[in-house]
């Protein structure tokens, strides 16, 4: 059996965490683009894993959740009734971060709806270890799922922001202009100053410029859901672990005081 050389496994992984594509990167490395996808897959599959297991009983105090589009496959529009909408069409990556150490300590991808909200928020509950501030934006499934996850043990609010509506909103690209943004105190006792989702929509940004599968305007998308999954578990793995945020001089994980080194990319493949 031939196995790739781990100096051209790193290759691939950096090339794709620095936001290349597959076929930019097995170029680049002097492989085939299949090659690429089954290190990526399976990279990815151990990344979801080293997740799971090192985010848990988190020191997060003040967490910012929010949501970014993209699809698989193809455009909700194009989906046919023989297609799974499961599996193609628009998709959603629900993230959550820590605005003081920059930490994603939980992600999901699926369809927009109550069902993905609620495990999303169930999920980011078992892995804190303390009483947080908690803010998401004005999507309505996010006041149940976090009454069910935390109770009354949370501090929530949120954000919701008006737009203004031109009367174009079926020519035009992005959302219309902000004209109001009004905090709403849900649960507990949240602090005015902390309800903010500008740390987290600056993620979102990081995620579009380091993810090629991201890139809006563009013939860059994920064919597969799993793909698309794989290619998430590594950017968060990579993102919290071994790259060192401008801030803070540190990665978000050593921020968070869960890790004491920077890691190399080699452990991500171990």
């Amino acid at each position: 059996m031939n196995v790739l050389p781990i100096e051209k496994q790193i290759q691939i992984v950096n090339a794709l965490v620095e936001g290349n594509s597959i076929r930019a990167t097995a170029r680049m490395v002097g492989v085939e683009h299949k090659t690429v996808m089954r290190v990526l897959l399976r990279v990815g599959d151990h990344c979801a894993r080293l997740l799971n297991e090192r985010m848990r009983r988190l020191p997060c105090k003040v967490v910012q959740m929010d949501e970014i589009w993209t699809y698989v496959g193809k455009k909700e529009k194009q989906v046919r009734p023989g297609d799974n909408p499961e599996l193609v069409g628009d998709q959603y990556v629900f993230v959550a971060m820590d605005s003081e150490t920059k930490l994603i300590p939980s992600f999901r991808i699926g369809k927009r709806n109550a069902t993905n909200t609620w495990y999303f928020v169930q999920d980011l509950q078992t892995r804190l270890a303390n009483r947080v501030q908690l803010t998401s934006d004005g999507f309505r499934p996010y006041k149940a799922a976090v009454e069910d996850a935390f109770g009354m043990d949370v501090d929530y609010a949120m954000l919701v922001k008006m737009y203004s509506d031109s009367g174009q909103a079926d020519t035009r690209y992005s959302p219309g202009e902000i004209v109001d943004s009004r905090p709403i105190p849900i649960t507990g006792n949240p602090k005015l100053h902390l309800i903010s989702t500008s740390h987290i929509e600056r993620q979102n940004l990081t995620i579009r410029m380091q993810l090629r599968r991201f890139t809006r305007l563009t013939n860059a998308f994920s064919k597969k859901l799993e793909n698309m999954k794989a290619a998430l578990a590594l950017h968060f793995a990579h993102y919290n672990f071994c790259r060192i945020h401008q801030t803070l001089r540190v990665t978000p994980a050593m921020a968070a005081g869960i890790e004491e080194s920077v890691w190399s990319l080699d452990q991500l493949l171990a």
